[in-house]
């Protein structure tokens, strides 16, 4: 359909007039739909991925993770959040995440689920060991350094400066020296 200036006009006229008369129009109904964090529970954070420390907000109702955001009123990333910042509402909720762990002994193809209890005790056990086998009272100078060089640990950006600390301090009781941190890294 080829349409000239003055066809255009008249179309578009047409099309006001009957707007503006009602013509066949009938209004809509409308109405406010609640809110899904009405009434929830609202915490600030900080995003568990990197290093930047990107603040986001998340509400929770009767215990429950309903809504993750970005903090507008952080100073770092002022609300906006990254991929992977703004999808962590459903790292929590993925029908697929593994909560409970898992075990695959050695020369073994398959995975096992074992109990929290027995994964805690296995892992004592071999930072026992390792300690006690790499455990240095003194170095080659003879003097005091009471260390083991046969573990290390790289931390994580999902802990806050508060459990950097403890941490840090847990590993320095071991006499670890080779700790490090993802937002160094």
């Amino acid at each position: 359909m080829k349409l000239t200036r003055r066809g255009f006009l008249k179309v578009s006229g047409g099309a006001v007039g009957a707007s503006v008369l009602g013509v066949g129009v009938k209004p809509a109904e409308v109405y406010a739909q609640p809110l899904a964090i009405q009434y929830a529970k609202e915490t600030t954070t900080i995003c568990p991925y990197c290093a930047v420390g990107c603040g986001m907000i998340v509400h929770t109702r009767a215990g429950e993770v309903i809504n993750t955001e970005g903090d507008p009123d952080h100073p770092i990333n002022r609300g906006t959040l990254c991929s992977k910042g703004a999808a962590l509402y459903q790292l929590r909720h993925n029908p697929q995440r593994i909560t409970e762990p898992m075990y695959r002994a050695k020369g073994a193809a398959e995975w096992k689920q074992v109990s929290w209890d027995w994964a805690l005790d296995q892992i004592a056990r071999k930072i026992k060991a390792t300690r006690d086998a790499t455990f240095m009272e003194t170095n080659s100078k003879g003097q005091t350094v009471n260390r083991t060089d046969g573990i290390a640990s790289v931390g994580s950006a999902a802990l806050d400066n508060e459990e950097c600390y403890l941490f840090q301090k847990l590993l320095r009781s071991w006499g670890l020296v080779y700790i490090e941190h993802q937002a160094r890294i």
